[in-house]
């Protein structure tokens, strides 16, 4: 009996030794922490394949307008294009690194997501809050980009098709009038050419002959024209007041998407913060 009792003091002993405890763990990964873990993974993907077409987009903008010719690289820095780029890489970065962060299970670039993810949150805020404060000063500004953006026109790609853009969608001409065309040194009265008095086409209430050739001329003299006989021409209405009805149209549209877009990224800073102090507890 005395080597059974033994042998069974030894099983004993041996079961609850120290390196059994360090092999079997009193903590494990739960389904939330893998849940948290996996479905941070996918929004980040996500983020990124759209942060990565945002940067092809930008250039593909960039290329097709020759921006990096010789003769243009000094106007580049003011190309609207370098927006898209610039908005398409660190939108692409920052999920990178959330998604690489959750992956890896690496707490350094979860913090620097988490920070990053509310400093933008808090910006998003301030700018809610000073353009609610400052209407009247934002209407002002817009104006005068709108009346810059036709001033350069015809030297303008980028100007001239979010111009032309917003001329055909919203059924509108100039900013206040069809007439704010005349600040157009090549839609000028006082102007040589043939575009003289006249406005673009995209301005004309039906720019399109036999509902298939565009009509680039369909605009030219229309300024000398009385407010009854252009009206049937093109479109007298500014687009400024298009702007903001169009804006008052589509308020609830507008409210639920900003409301979907703050509040995924609340809900990825939360699980993000949640993930890291479950990663901080399995560290421990």
């Amino acid at each position: 009996f005395v080597p059974l009792l033994t042998s069974g003091t030894n099983s004993g002993q041996e079961h609850n030794s120290p390196t059994d405890a360090r092999i079997h763990p009193c903590y494990g990964y739960s389904f939330m922490d893998y849940f948290l873990k996996y479905f941070l993974i996918m929004c980040n993907l996500l983020f990124t394949v759209l942060g990565l077409l945002i940067l092809a987009l930008g250039v593909w903008g960039l290329i097709s307008k020759e921006s990096f010719a010789q003769e243009k690289i000094s106007s580049i820095g003011t190309d609207p294009m370098l927006v898209v780029l610039s908005v398409g890489f660190l939108l692409t970065a920052l999920c990178l690194s959330g998604c690489v962060g959750a992956l890896r299970e690496n707490r350094c670039l979860l913090k620097l997501f988490s920070a990053t993810v509310l400093v933008l949150i808090a910006a998003q805020v301030i700018v809610a809050i000073v353009a609610h404060t400052l209407q009247d000063q934002i209407e002002g500004n817009l104006r005068s980009g709108m009346l810059v953006a036709m001033a350069r026109y015809q030297d303008d790609l980028d100007l001239r098709f979010i111009t032309d853009e917003i001329q055909s969608n919203l059924q509108c001409c100039g900013v206040d009038n069809y007439r704010d065309w005349e600040i157009n040194i090549y839609y000028n009265c006082s102007a040589p050419g043939v575009l003289a008095c006249g406005v673009p086409a995209t301005c004309c209430v039906d720019p399109l002959e036999n509902g298939t050739v565009w009509n680039s001329q369909c605009g030219v003299g229309a300024q000398l024209l009385d407010e009854f006989t252009a009206q049937s021409v093109i479109f007298l209405g500014g687009c400024l007041g298009e702007i903001f009805r169009w804006i008052e149209h589509h308020e609830g549209l507008i409210g639920i998407i900003v409301t979907v877009v703050f509040g995924v990224q609340i809900l990825i800073l939360f699980i993000t913060i949640r993930l890291l102090e479950r990663i901080n507890r399995h560290k421990v």
